[in-house]
């Protein structure tokens, strides 16, 4: 087959990449490095992040997207490119055709900006489909059904719900609230409780390690380094889970607030479906413990964590890419 498509997940954290028969072939952080000089790109993905709060004068490291949407267009465009490219190989006698994931609550100039930065990257033609409907395609919901379907998906930089029926999204919410919040919070926290300076990428390690969405019976714990804000020197603090559930509490209950909007917003029939079904998640950031327990106990819908929730987005991409007619009703737009 000499045409390619590709399906591209361009998260605020990570970028994924999507190519049909061959599944995700690439899964980087969202990260390029830039010359301060000259604003040529010098590394991208896991090269680029390894750079961050580490660079000299001469280097800058950005995150391109924020909050679920292009923050940089050209830094976009040049991550764009350099995924296409890894993804298919240099030499390519036509170009593919790409399918990008975007939060539903995106406006139409931030979704011209996508399909902008798509072509402009090498596309042939680029395909606008929204997050909740890939989200909830990867994690195998049948989506095309009569009957109602409950999707929250959590990002490093969105969190979208959405109550899905026949192909469509019958009623959803999209707040800026995401992984990357939950980093700010723990660095701020333990500023203020610790006295004790830490960067985001250390802030995202007690997440992963250590962080839960609820107070545990038996809390875990974590050595941490970082630099006194008082005295300026090194030094290591022991941080507990119990601190990360205070840290992010905030964060959470957004979260929680926008679920029950959407549930308020639901026809009764779909209502009762999602009773019988319970609520799917997906997304990196619902790989946060108990975060599950925590929306069950807040809407008193049981709620299940999708397999493999950081790939949902990126495979959901991929199988509407494969089955084009079938999901043509829930693409945006095109070029």
């Amino acid at each position: 087959m000499l045409i390619k498509k590709i399906g591209i997940d361009l998260g605020t954290t990570n970028s994924l990449v999507y190519v049909p028969k061959r599944g995700i072939v690439i899964n980087e952080p969202s990260v390029v490095a830039v010359s301060a000089m000259d604003k040529k790109v010098l590394a991208v993905g896991i090269e680029a992040k390894e750079m961050l709060g580490r660079t000299p004068d001469t280097i800058i490291a950005v995150r391109p997207m924020k909050d679920g949407v292009i923050a940089d267009y050209k830094t976009t465009a040049a991550m764009l490119r350099y995924y296409v490219n890894k993804a298919l190989g240099g030499v390519r006698l036509f170009r593919p055709e790409v399918m990008v994931a975007v939060p539903a609550g995106i406006t139409s100039t931030e979704r011209r900006a996508v399909i902008d930065a798509t072509i402009a990257a090498g596309a042939k033609a680029a395909y606008i489909i929204k997050e909740p409907i890939v989200a909830a395609i990867g994690a195998d919901i049948p989506i095309g059904s009569p009957s109602g379907h409950m999707i929250i998906d959590i990002g490093g930089g969105t969190s979208e719900m959405a109550v899905i029926s026949l192909g469509g999204i019958v009623a959803s919410t999209s707040v800026r609230i995401g992984g990357n919040r939950f980093d700010s919070a723990i660095a701020e926290f333990i500023r203020r409780k610790y006295n004790l300076m830490i960067g985001e990428r250390t802030a995202e390690r007690i997440k992963i390690d250590v962080g839960s969405a609820m107070h545990m019976d038996e809390p875990l714990e974590k050595e941490v380094r970082g630099r006194d804000a008082i005295t300026g020197l090194p030094r290591t603090i022991v941080v507990k889970s119990d601190d990360v559930t205070e840290a992010v509490q905030l964060e959470l209950e957004g979260i929680i607030a926008a679920v029950k909007e959407v549930l308020q917003r639901t026809p009764p029939e779909l209502s009762s479906d999602i009773i019988d079904k319970g609520i799917i998640m997906s997304g990196g950031s619902s790989q946060l413990r108990n975060i599950d327990q925590l929306i069950t106990r807040a809407t008193g819908v049981s709620t299940y964590i999708a397999d493999e929730p950081l790939l949902c987005v990126a495979k959901g991409t991929g199988i509407a890419l494969e089955n084009l007619e079938s999901y043509k009703r829930s693409i945006l737009a095109m070029k």
